[in-house]
């Protein structure tokens, strides 16, 4: 009598079929670019289309064949060089200020709940303030020198920091906080060893929004009593009606800022490439 064994079967590993444009699904890095730069071509195909077409007069807005012209002219004879350096200029020294004196108060005010009952109320008041307001003291406590123009960015950015890092910092895991002390810390260790290295990634992080946000504070500061910066550049376009030197004034801006945000994000990544683990 023929006997018949049982055939073994291997568990085979099911893995769940990606669906495209599913909520959460990731996004391949190599897509990520293509995605990225595919939006930066329809958008300058539309704005051709819709300027060497006819349809949007020149004097509104420029196409992008005039803003190259434009571009290149700023740079041959106009010394466009000069203004995007001082530009540089003012947004590193107001938001390299704003962090040296913002993010010890943050920190101070995240770990002491007295200092943050302190400093609190006032921080979150200034912060609704508007930077572009406090403009007319400057230019009278300062002048129209470089010291007001970094002045308006450091205002723009200072109260933003120390509340953001104060949240971060206040939120640190309690039972992190309580081994440190059973190990036998004392306050100052425990802020030292526990709270700053454990806040330190998402502090680097806030840094990298915030000077994003010094980009736009340092426009608002050379529109009024200034000779160089790319924002004096679009004030005097604006004067001549020349939309394509003040849209490659935009650009540029931009660019500069999308260049400083991954060098940001590299760094970060290089600092605290343990914060992913």
């Amino acid at each position: 009598m023929a006997t018949t064994h049982p055939t073994s079967t291997r568990p085979t590993t099911v893995r769940p079929r990606r669906r495209a444009l599913a909520p959460l699904e990731p996004v391949r890095a190599q897509s990520r670019w293509v995605l990225g730069i595919g939006f930066f071509i329809l958008f300058f195909a539309v704005w051709a289309f819709f300027t060497l077409g006819g349809y949007v007069s020149p004097t509104f807005l420029a196409s992008p064949v005039t803003m190259v012209q434009e571009a290149v002219l700023l740079f041959t004879e106009f010394n466009f060089m000069f203004d995007i350096g001082m530009t540089i200029w003012r947004v590193l020294a107001g938001f390299i200020l704003a962090s040296l004196i913002a993010v010890p108060l943050g920190i101070a005010m995240g770990a002491h709940k007295g200092v943050e009952a302190f400093l609190e109320p006032f921080v979150s008041f200034c912060r609704y303030l508007p930077a572009s307001a406090f403009i007319p003291l400057l230019i009278l406590w300062a002048g129209i020198g470089e010291l007001q123009k970094v002045l308006v960015i450091f205002i723009g950015s200072v109260f933003q920091i120390v509340l953001m890092v104060a949240v971060c910092v206040g939120a640190a895991r309690r039972d992190l906080v309580e081994a440190a002390y059973t190990l036998g810390a004392n306050p100052a260790g425990i802020v030292k060893r526990v709270l700053i290295p454990g806040a330190a990634p998402e502090i680097a992080e806030i840094l990298r929004l915030v000077l994003g946000w010094a980009w736009t504070y340092v426009i608002v500061a050379e529109l009024i009593g200034s000779s160089s910066g790319i924002g004096h550049m679009i004030t005097d376009s604006q004067a001549l009606l020349n939309t394509g030197q003040i849209i490659f004034g935009i650009i540029v801006i931009g660019l500069i800022g999308l260049v400083s945000d991954f060098a940001f994000k590299a760094l970060n990544r290089r600092l605290f490439a343990w914060s992913s683990l």
